[in-house]
């Protein structure tokens, strides 16, 4: 075997290698990454049963419900345009309230009400998601 033909060898091998690993590196950051979506993309996407997602509103005024007791809350979560109902089980974040900006992490069962299994509520007077933060109506 000729010297050029083992070294365009060796550089295909290391150009395969190294496509390899850029390649594994993407999708492992692309699994890690969980970004919000807004009530009505969520809807409009149309979510399967099996994805899990985040997605960011406002808790509508009204709508929280919970039995004296449970750690079973629901409430609903809206951007203004469309809302989605949350079931959620365990502690809620002090911060936590309605007409507040909150982030769920979870999923929709089968009849479209988003189960959720985190709530992240704001941590300041500050944070708002960008894209509800036109919705919030000022306080007197």
């Amino acid at each position: 075997m000729l010297p050029r033909h083992k070294r365009f060898i060796g550089i295909l091998i290391t150009l395969v290698g190294v496509t390899a690993a850029i390649y594994l590196i993407l999708t492992s950051f692309q699994d890690n990454l969980l970004y919000y979506l807004t009530p009505s993309e969520a809807v409009t996407k149309n979510m399967d049963d099996q994805s899990t997602f985040r997605i960011g509103g406002l808790v509508e005024m009204g709508s929280f419900k919970r039995a004296d007791g449970s750690l079973k809350a629901s409430f609903v979560l809206t951007d203004g345009i469309e809302s989605i109902e949350v079931n959620y089980t365990g502690i809620l974040p002090d911060l936590f309230r309605e007409g507040q900006g909150i982030i769920v992490t979870g999923r929709f069962n089968k009849t479209k009400v988003f189960i959720a299994s985190e709530v992240l509520a704001k941590h300041d007077e500050n944070y708002m998601p960008p894209d509800i933060h036109a919705l919030e109506e000022p306080t007197l």
